[in-house]
């Protein structure tokens, strides 16, 4: 028996955008459009959900053909179905957002695949709708960055405090006062002082933090 005959069927998709940190800059991973309609336009990297998977799965699956990378962080931002926003067919697409370090992305990966990390405040015209996800993945973060430390999935296990506060600031879009970040930050038990010193950003060298997760989990006083 056939079911559901009497209604039109509608392609389903992901869409993942790839936020990294670099240069004191949030960046965006994209490339050219390797398919019609389309081709040649800078586009988020994504892929059809197909009918033996789930669309987390869909979404896993892409990320990782594109990074290479495991238990990455990764979320849902939702769905986007104008009947327009795609003038082959009917394509509805889910989008998801994922946060990686720039540093664990194969450059050998990443030309292959012929994609660039591109700041976020630069972006091009991107494909159908992709600029509108990219957006409310941004806000999406912020929101989320205030009460939860999703943002050292951006950052190498040992950073500076100057690290951390560029972050903040390139994530809000704003300028954060030096002294009440650092004063924010000595009040938070899971961010670790090392005796570890980094002299590559500095001349006098500063010294290097880590985030102990297992220290936030017993600490649910985090806003910043």
């Amino acid at each position: 028996m056939t079911y559901y005959s009497e209604h039109s069927k509608v392609w389903v998709s992901v869409d993942c955008i790839i936020f990294g940190f670099d240069e004191n800059k949030l960046k965006v991973l994209i490339g050219r459009r390797q398919m019609d309609p389309g081709r040649g336009q800078w586009s988020l990297y994504g892929g059809f959900v197909s009918a033996e998977e789930s669309i987390d799965m869909a979404a896993e699956r892409t990320l990782l053909e594109l990074t290479g990378l495991h238990n990455v962080y990764m979320r849902q931002v939702g769905a986007f179905g104008n009947v327009d926003r795609d003038p082959g067919e009917r394509v509805i697409s889910i989008a998801y957002y994922a946060l990686i370090n720039v540093k664990d992305y194969s450059e050998k990966l990443r030309t292959e695949h012929g994609v660039e990390w591109v700041n976020i405040e630069e972006l091009p015209q991107l494909y159908s709708d992709h600029n509108q996800m990219v957006s409310e993945a941004w806000h999406q973060i912020k929101q989320r960055m205030r009460s939860e430390p999703i943002g050292f999935r951006l950052l190498p296990q040992l950073f500076t405090l100057t690290q951390l506060q560029r972050l903040y600031e390139a994530v809000g879009g704003e300028e954060i006062d030096k002294r009440n970040f650092r004063k924010r930050i000595k009040e938070m038990d899971f961010i670790e002082k090392t005796e570890l010193i980094d002299k590559l950003s500095s001349k006098r060298g500063a010294y290097l933090y880590r985030f102990n997760k297992k220290a936030f989990n017993e600490d649910s006083n985090f806003k910043l």
